[in-house]
C-alpha cells in the first residue's frame, strides 16, 4: 500500500526514525522534518540509508502535493499547519502503526488497550501473563516500542500487545484489533482534543473493523455510553459492581474464582480492574489460572506508575511521574492512608486541580514547581492547604525530604505533562529517582 511513494514524515522521535526505516525498505522516498537537533547516530543512519531529514520551525513551506502521505508523529496537535495544509491538497495524515499495520505476517492477532488511565498496566500485565505462558507475544506501541520496530521479529500467528493513545488512534484507518480494551474514559488531553466528544470519538476508533473480542469497563457510564452500538462480543469488567468479570467474596471471579484479592501483589481497585482486563484477554486464549496466578503473585507494577522507589529514614518514596492528569493523581492519592507529601507541576494545559480537594484529606503539605506552580500555589491557599513553591523538582524533592517525618509517603504524581521541563515523563521519573538515591 505504501511501496514506492514519498513519504512526509511530521516529527523525529522515536516513532519517525523507526517507520522511516520500514518505509525505506519498500522503496519509498522519505522527508523527515523536525524542530529539534537529533541523535547524531541515528541521524546519520538514516542518511546512509538515503533519507532527508531537515530541522525546520516551519515544515508547511516543505510540503506539496507530489508527497502521497503525512506521517504525522502522535505527540503533534492535529491542527498543525501541516495537517491543515495537508487537508487542502488531499494528503491522508496517518500514522506509524498505521504504517505498520499493513506489513504484518499472516494472522498476527492484535490486542490493543486504550483509555484515560491503567494502559500501561494492563497491557505490561496482560503481556507477561502471555508470555509466561509460552505463547509467542510481542510487547509494543505507546508503552515505548513503535510496532514498526517490531516488523523484523514477528513471524505468522504470533500475538501484539499494544498500548494505544487517543493521539494515536485519530490516524486510525484500516488498522484492525482482534481484542480491543477500553478501561475508563475521563475528560483528560482536552488541550489536544479541544472537547471531550473529539477525544472520545478518537478512542472508540480501537474498535474500527475488530473481529472477536471487546472488554470494556462495565462502571464507567461514559465507556457504556459510547459502545452500545458495537457489534463485536462484549465483557464487561467492574471493581464496584456485578460485571462478566468483579470482585465476589473477596476473589476476582470470571465464571469461577480466579485469584483472592489477597493473594494478588498490585493492591487498589483500579488495578484490579487492569487485573480483570488482561484475565479475560489470558483466557480468551486459554492460559490456565495457575499461570494467571503466578504472575499475580509477583508482578509489582510499572516503572513511573506508583512505582515504590525507596525507603530512607523511614519515609517512603513513590514515584508516579507517568501521572500527567488529575484522575491519575486521584487514583495515586487514594492509594495511601498515611501522611502524605505532594510533589505537583509541570506543563500547563489550563486545566483545574479541583478535583484533587476531596482525595487530599492525608496531604500534609504540597510542593509545586514549573509551569504550573503559580495556578496550583493559588489552589492550594484557596483552600487552605500548605503549599510550598520551588522553581524545579529536585528543588521541590529536596524540600519536601527536609520537612518530612518519619512513616511519610513523599509522592511525585504531578497532575500535570512533563514537557515544560523534560521531554517526556519517563525522564521526569528518572531524575526523581537520581535526586532521591543523592538524598542522605
Amino acid at each position: 500500500m505504501y511501496d514506492n511513494k514519498k513519504m512526509f514524515i511530521l516529527g523525529m522521535a522515536r516513532s519517525g526514525y523507526e517507520v522511516a526505516k520500514v518505509l525505506v525498505k519498500h522503496n519509498c522516498e522519505i522527508l523527515i522534518t523536525d524542530m529539534k537537533e537529533q541523535d547524531e547516530e541515528k541521524v546519520k543512519e538514516l542518511k546512509e540509508l538515503g533519507i532527508n531529514l531537515i530541522i525546520t520551525d516551519k515544515p508547511e513551506e516543505l510540503l506539496d502535493d507530489s508527497f502521497a502521505y503525512v506521517v504525522k508523529n502522535p505527540g503533534i496537535k492535529v491542527d498543525h499547519k501541516v495537517c491543515l495544509k495537508a487537508k487542502e491538497l488531499n494528503i491522508p495524515v496517518i500514522n506509524e502503526l498505521e504504517v505498520a499495520y499493513h506489513y504484518l505476517p499472516k494472522n498476527t492477532k492484535i490486542v490493543a488497550v486504550t483509555g484515560s488511565n491503567g494502559k500501561t498496566t494492563t497491557t505490561t500485565l496482560t503481556y507477561e501473563i502471555l508470555k509466561s505462558a509460552g505463547l509467542p507475544v510481542h510487547l509494543g506501541g505507546n508503552i515505548g516500542y513503535p510496532m514498526c520496530s517490531l516488523l523484523d521479529e514477528l513471524k505468522e500467528n504470533e500475538i501484539i500487545v499494544i498500548e494505544l493513545s487517543a493521539q494515536q488512534l485519530h490516524d486510525f484507518y484500516d488498522f484492525r484489533t482482534d481484542i480491543g480494551i477500553l478501561t475508563n474514559l475521563t475528560p483528560v488531553h482536552l488541550d489536544h482534543f479541544k472537547t471531550y466528544e473529539n477525544y472520545k470519538r478518537c478512542k472508540k476508533k480501537i474498535f474500527n473493523h475488530n473481529t472477536s473480542l471487546v472488554i470494556l469497563n462495565g462502571g464507567n457510564q461514559d465507556v457504556i455510553d459510547l459502545t452500545n452500538d458495537i457489534k463485536s462480543k462484549k465483557v464487561y469488567f467492574s471493581s464496584s459492581k456485578e460485571c462478566d468479570i468483579c470482585i465476589k467474596n473477596n476473589a476476582i471471579y470470571y465464571n469461577e474464582e480466579i485469584i483472592k484479592l489477597d493473594d494478588i501483589r498490585l493492591k487498589g481497585n483500579h488495578n484490579y480492574e487492569n487485573i480483570m482486563c488482561a484475565i479475560v484477554v489470558a483466557k480468551y486464549f486459554n492460559v490456565s489460572n495457575e499461570v494467571i496466578k503466578e504472575i499475580l503473585t509477583t508482578f509489582a507494577g510499572v516503572e513511573h506508575r506508583l512505582e515504590f522507589v525507596k525507603e530512607l529514614n523511614k519515609r517512603s518514596f513513590y514515584n508516579d511521574s507517568k501521572a500527567t492528569n488529575v484522575t491519575s493523581t486521584i487514583i495515586a492519592l487514594d492509594s495511601f492512608k498515611q501522611p502524605t507529601i505532594l510533589l505537583l507541576g509541570g506543563l500547563d494545559r489550563g486545566h483545574s486541580f479541583d478535583e484533587l480537594l476531596p482525595h487530599m484529606n492525608n496531604v500534609k503539605f504540597v510542593v509545586c514547581y514549573g509551569e504550573t506552580k503559580e495556578r496550583i500555589l493559588d489552589f492550594c491557599n484557596k483552600n487552605n492547604i500548605t503549599c510550598y513553591k520551588k522553581d524545579n523538582l529536585e528543588e521541590a524533592t529536596i524540600l519536601a525530604y527536609d520537612n518530612s517525618k518519619e512513616n511519610d509517603v513523599i509522592l511525585l504524581s504531578p497532575a500535570c505533562a512533563s514537557w515544560d521541563q523534560y521531554e517526556k515523563f519517563e525522564d521526569r521519573g528518572d531524575d526523581f529517582k537520581r535526586v532521591i538515591n543523592s538524598l542522605r
